[in-house]
């Protein structure tokens, strides 16, 4: 915490004498020093504290840098909020325990009275109701998004309210088949290519909504279940193959939504002639800081608790009854960029002290999901950490704990890790 103190005060003081580049740089230095200060200390496994230093406070520097002209100077407030925010989940971490107590201990597992069976029905039944969804939004609504031509938002407008959760319940297939791979050994030919239609049909529909963030999810996911079931890393050949297929299809889905470089250059309005390569990547991370920091500049009352309900309002329709419970108006840079940080919802109910209480709930819930971890009961809750884990790597990206998306994913997966059953038995 020292070294992050010290950066942060040093970033605070660059950033009010206009020296972009060292204020982001110490922050950047910051996230690396916490990130691999982290591992080290967790035995060499990377934590869902060290995920939160690198990603969180990385994405905080990389902001800081200013290269674009739609970031202006930050409120001392918003950093105090950015500042509170990593320290207020570290420590509830640590004190709930989070850390590997014994970072030399090697161990090794097998599994035992899972319900294979079972398992196959869940990747099977869930494809089933995720593809059906999609035809029946396909019906509904007249036409596929990658389909379709001149409309750059065509993934914006192939949504069904209630549905569109089942269509990207889709994303969960690839890791349950992972699971399912790895667990069952003697499988099958007809078995083998049912979980790969399972997986294709899986990975088909976020490509036929031009879902990008989708897609990203399923692969995350599966990559990330894998790291925590099998404790080793993804092999070399195979993950160099998965990402150049991801980038590949990334941006193939990037030109199906009609965005012309020039187009997204204009809303970028960076301050360099980056190729649209650095550029967009850029400002997915960087303006999502500066939103919060509108937010904390121009939020004329708070929200008292309804901003970050708004998942309860979706998901039991009371959003249709009460319009007023979710009518918030939001404020960024531009209107074109409306992704925010992991704590600006908490900002919009209670301001500082909603974001100090909501990261310190979140950093006591990640110890729980380490300690769980360590003594696992079931191989589906290796799936229920890595969503935990990729929310929290990309918290720098918009407020998951308010997307009700998230919490159908959270159920979905908890139904499916009661469903199968299993134990966990180290050796």
């Amino acid at each position: 915490m020292i070294v992050y103190l010290l950066c942060y005060l040093a970033a605070v003081l660059f950033a009010r004498t206009q020296y972009y580049l060292l204020s982001g740089t110490a922050l950047l230095f910051a996230a690396l020093v916490l990130f691999w200060r982290e591992k080290r200390r967790n035995g060499g496994r990377v934590n869902l504290l060290a995920l939160l230093s690198l990603f969180f406070v990385g994405g905080e520097g990389i902001s800081c840098l200013k290269l674009s002209r739609l970031q202006g100077p930050w409120e001392l407030q918003t950093f105090a909020a950015f500042f509170l925010a990593y320290g207020a989940f570290r420590l509830a971490f640590l004190f709930s325990g989070g850390r590997e107590q014994d970072s030399r201990r090697v161990r090794e597992g097998r599994l035992t009275e899972i319900r294979a069976g079972r398992l196959f029905v869940a990747v099977a039944g869930l494809t089933a109701l995720s593809a059906a969804a999609f035809l029946a939004e396909v019906r509904i609504l007249g036409f596929v998004p990658f389909l379709v031509r001149h409309m750059p938002h065509a993934y914006s407008y192939f949504h069904v309210s209630g549905l569109h959760y089942l269509t990207v319940s889709c994303v969960l297939v690839p890791s349950l088949a992972l699971l399912y791979v790895n667990v069952v050994h003697h499988r099958s030919t007809v078995t083998n290519l049912g979980l790969l239609a399972a997986v294709a049909v899986s990975s088909l529909i976020p490509v036929l909504c031009v879902s990008r963030f989708q897609l990203l999810l399923a692969v995350l996911m599966a990559a990330f279940t894998w790291l925590n079931f099998r404790r080793e890393p993804i092999p070399a050949p195979l993950a160099g193959l998965g990402l150049v297929c991801l980038l590949g299809v990334y941006g193939i889905l990037s030109m199906a939504r009609g965005h012309s470089v020039s187009y997204l250059n204009g809303i970028f309005e960076m301050k360099r002639n980056f190729p649209i390569f650095v550029s967009q990547p850029y400002i997915y991370i960087a303006n999502n800081y500066d939103n919060v920091n509108c937010l904390i500049r121009e939020l004329p009352s708070h929200s008292f608790g309804l901003k970050m309900l708004f998942p309860f309002f979706a998901l039991t329709g009371l959003k249709f009854l009460r319009p007023e419970l979710v009518n918030f108006p939001i404020y960024v840079t531009k209107t074109e960029l409306t992704t925010v940080t992991l704590i600006y919802d908490a900002w919009y109910d209670f301001g500082i002290l909603g974001v100090v209480l909501f990261m310190a709930l979140l950093g006591f819930i990640a110890a729980r999901f380490e300690k769980n971890l360590r003594s696992v009961h079931s191989p589906v809750f290796c799936m229920l950490y890595a969503q935990l884990a990729i929310y929290l790597m990309l918290s720098f990206f918009t407020t998951w704990f308010s997307n009700p998306a998230t919490w159908v994913y959270f159920g979905e997966t908890a139904f499916v890790l009661w469903f199968v059953g299993g134990k966990q038995q180290w050796k």
